[in-house]
């Protein structure tokens, strides 16, 4: 079986890590793929959101499946190209994906389902937003509208810096055509948690809670971020409340898109805000986060493969998806300025060689040279640690993370601290 996986990050390179343990033993690609990537998969130069070539390579290499990681070619159609041609995917259809591309679609979806979010009000011209501004209560928060690669979303603690966020947003042009709307939203004051989930757009079934870490800097300081780390299973994330997000957050959603006429198929993504013990939904994804599935994806039991195929055929209601009982936690190690400009191109220095059952490291933003892997993004690299307890794995992932080095990396070092509280 011939499997092209699409992306490449660090949710990507563990997705083929993934399906390489696979008992199917499929033949693997990746398009483009990283440095990591290449040692599991034939890196094929398409990008991502080359949908054409993508399909031309499909076509011509005769690929059984297809398996979109990144939110941009979701967003273009792929899913509705490739199933146009008869061709197997694993992704929600363009109509199904505006619940991530669109914030502002996304509120609607939450309102007919009565699924529980903060407040908000979008707006398409900045005087009007900037006047709303001025009776909001504060702090605020910011959103554009579109995809923004996680770093589209301001909590501001004035209003001159909410407004500046309008302007940054609507009028400097900073995130594109996607901040030419924006969302002004009620802060909401608690703790963030994500829980994906398989859905074949009838049956829905949950991934292990996770948290993820947005904010650049130790004690969640600084700007947003697409992540600094995450881990896995979060103990805020409760039986009962896993329970309580499948049915008042997971279902209504997929069933409000159902009713629309873009039915979901793949992987749902909430990410959530618990504020005294009650779920409200911050934001839908139409993928697996990153890196959310670094910490994830790696406890899945089942066959990652045999999953994603119930997906595709309509039959999730007949697989049971089993998990192991181990925690796992990712620190993400950067380029030095990220979020913000960063250099590329800067060799780095100590990584394993091997991996095993405690210590990973997935490969997000890097490339290979003649001689040696170099950075090639703003995320850089994300570190593993896999324990029987979260101090365990805790430990494990930044005795990784510190035997690594490339001149300006920076990391958090207080990623999965939080639990520890509960």
């Amino acid at each position: 079986m011939k499997i092209l996986v699409i992306g490449s990050g660090g949710r990507e390179h563990t997705i083929v890590w993934k399906l390489a343990q696979s008992s199917r033993k499929p033949t693997l690609y990746c398009a483009p793929g990283n440095a990591g990537i290449e040692s599991l998969a034939t890196c094929v130069p398409i990008d991502a959101n080359d949908l054409a070539g993508l399909k031309a390579f499909v076509q011509l290499e005769q690929i059984d499946l297809t398996v979109v990681g990144p939110e941009a070619p979701l967003a273009l159609g792929i899913v509705d190209e490739f199933r146009a041609s008869k061709l197997k995917i694993f992704g929600p259809t363009k109509g199904a994906a505006r619940i991530e591309a669109s914030k502002v679609f996304s509120k609607e979806i939450m309102t007919r389902a009565k699924i529980l979010t903060a407040k908000a009000q979008s707006f398409d011209q900045v005087a009007p937003a900037l006047a709303y501004l001025d009776q909001h209560e504060l702090p605020v928060v910011v959103k554009a509208d579109g995809l923004a690669q996680g770093k589209g979303v301001v909590v501001a603690a004035t209003r001159e810096e909410a407004k500046q966020a309008v302007r940054d947003s609507m009028e400097q042009g900073r995130f594109g055509q996607a901040g030419q709307r924006v969302l002004i939203e009620q802060f909401l004051d608690g703790e963030e948690l994500t829980i994906m989930a398989f859905t074949d757009g009838l049956t829905v079934v949950p991934m292990l809670p996770a948290q993820d870490h947005k904010r650049v800097g130790d004690g969640d300081r600084g700007p947003n971020t697409g992540g600094m780390g995450a881990y896995c299973p979060a103990p805020l994330g409760t039986k009962a409340l896993q329970e309580q997000v499948t049915r008042q957050v997971l279902y209504p959603a997929v069933e409000a898109l159902s009713r629309m006429g873009c039915p979901f198929q793949g992987v749902l993504y909430a990410g959530l805000m618990i504020v005294k013990g009650t779920p409200y939904v911050l934001e839908f994804n139409a993928r697996m986060g990153d890196p959310e599935t670094q910490v994830v994806i790696p406890l899945l039991k089942t066959d990652l493969l045999e999953v994603i195929e119930a997906v595709v055929e309509h039959r999730l209601d007949q697989l049971a998806v089993d998990w192991h009982d181990d925690t796992m936690v990712c620190v993400v190690m950067t380029s030095e300025g990220y979020p913000g400009a960063y250099q590329t191109g800067r060799a780095i220095h100590g990584l394993l060689r091997t991996t095993d059952a405690t210590r990973m490291v997935f490969h997000a933003g890097t490339a290979r040279t003649d001689t040696e892997v170099v950075t090639a993004g703003g995320r850089v690299l994300g570190v593993i640690g896999r324990g029987a307890t979260l101090e365990s794995a805790q430990a494990e992932a930044y005795r990784v993370t510190k035997s690594i080095a490339f001149e300006g990396a920076h990391y958090r070092t207080d990623i999965a601290c939080r639990a520890f509280s509960h």
